[in-house]
């Protein structure tokens, strides 16, 4: 039992990693390896396929006559309207709306885009055709390709950069409306006995750099949380075939593994709007505190 378990837990950290091997090698810049993993190469689908989408939607909205939106544009018109008054303009005010809105529109946009990609089984399927039909050779780009998880905003490289040009973005707010040296003036109240600043100046640069240590961990904890639980359920079907035979796995997979996964999917679909629903509010908070230090 423990070496069946020991091999389904290899399995699962190679399904939901970045890949071992880079699809492109590239020559190392000052030591730093460049190649294109998994998912960098993710990423280039999310961006292609949100512009894509995007710019055909809105290219069919400017040709049409009648000015009323319909299909994919009302669909699209909701999503603008809702970012920008339900979570840009509580917290930089209306007078920021219009600045803030782009920057965290695009934010909500490309992190769901990247969520929702990660639950399509696209290479789950090409890993299929290629076990029956292809046969790969362990060399091959498409090997490669299917080896690791799809979901881009499950490796803390790509939410730390997100959390990164969040942090950015907070200081770029602060010193839009205080100035650079009034932004950082703003860190701690005025008008305090001189010893509290010891204490708080460290204390709110801690918390300062916190922020984006938590935008990175929750994004990319909770879409990692949910592929490794679905991934650990439905071992059991091949842990307990090679225990009991198949009789025993397809009874585990009937009455366990298959429903529980399916409710664990259905949380997933909830998981992703949620993720990229939180990352883009906290960092719309983030700047709002910036913009409004004395509030």
């Amino acid at each position: 039992m423990q070496e069946h378990a020991s091999k389904s837990a290899i399995d699962i950290i190679g399904h939901v990693s970045n890949g071992e091997h880079p699809l492109f090698h590239l020559p190392p810049i000052f030591g730093i390896d460049f190649s294109v993993t998994k998912h960098v190469f993710m990423l280039w689908v999310v961006s292609a396929l949100l512009l894509l989408i995007i710019t055909s939607i809105v290219r069919r909205y400017v040709r049409q006559t009648s000015r009323v939106p319909a299909g994919g544009a009302t669909a699209l018109e909701m999503l603008v309207l809702f970012v920008r008054d339900d979570v840009v303009e509580p917290n930089v005010g209306a007078k920021r709306v219009k600045t803030w809105t782009p920057f965290l529109l695009t934010l909500f946009v490309f992190i769901l885009g990247a969520n929702v990609i990660g639950l399509i089984p696209i290479f789950d399927v090409l890993a299929l055709i290629d076990h029956a039909f292809i046969h790969a050779g362990p060399d091959a780009f498409l090997t490669h390709l299917i080896h690791g998880s799809a979901t881009a905003t499950g490796n803390f490289n790509v939410t730390a950069g997100l959390a990164t040009v969040s942090f950015v973005a907070i200081i770029v707010a602060g010193t839009q409306a205080h100035g650079f040296v009034g932004h950082w003036k703003n860190l701690v109240p005025k008008g305090m006995a001189l010893p509290l600043y010891v204490l708080l100046i460290p204390m709110e640069i801690i918390g300062m750099l916190v922020r984006p240590f938590a935008l990175t961990m929750r994004l990319a904890a909770n879409m990692t949380g949910g592929h490794i639980a679905l991934l650990a359920i439905m071992s059991f079907v091949f842990v307990f075939t090679e225990m009991l035979g198949s009789i025993g796995g397809i009874g585990i997979g009937l009455g366990f593994s298959v429903p529980l996964g399916v409710g664990i999917s259905a949380l997933e679909i909830i998981v992703v709007l949620v993720q990229a629903y939180v990352f883009t509010l906290l960092t719309a908070v983030f700047v709002g505190m910036a913009i409004h230090a004395h509030h």
